[in-house]
């Protein structure tokens, strides 16, 4: 009764058709025959330039994420606070019930 049944694979049914073959093919590589003057390099890292209103912007940016980013802490720690202290009223009636139950 408790015996695990163990599945058996079932055969195919119907046509089965082989895999397809994929035959290899030739890669030739082609060089130009004329070279192109080569351009100067330019450099690696290119250079950020930071006028006063693009400093306004990320310090107004930067503000904003900072009030964000306290104001969902500060909401989440106020939610816990709240929860704990229901659940702390809770219990003090839940334990005055009990104990006046015991008087009687």
């Amino acid at each position: 009764m408790l015996r695990p049944k163990i599945p058996t694979m079932p055969t195919p049914t119907g046509l089965v058709s082989r895999p397809a073959v994929v035959e290899p093919t030739a890669v030739i590589q082609h060089t130009p025959a004329t070279t192109a003057p080569v351009a100067p390099a330019s450099p690696s890292r290119p250079t950020v330039q930071l006028t006063p209103g693009s400093v306004l912007a990320l310090v107004g940016g930067g503000t904003t994420v900072v009030l964000v980013v306290g104001t969902v802490l500060v909401s989440m720690l106020l939610a816990v606070a709240v929860t704990a202290a229901s659940v702390a009223v809770c219990a003090l009636v839940i334990r005055s019930l009990v104990s006046s139950q015991h008087r009687r």
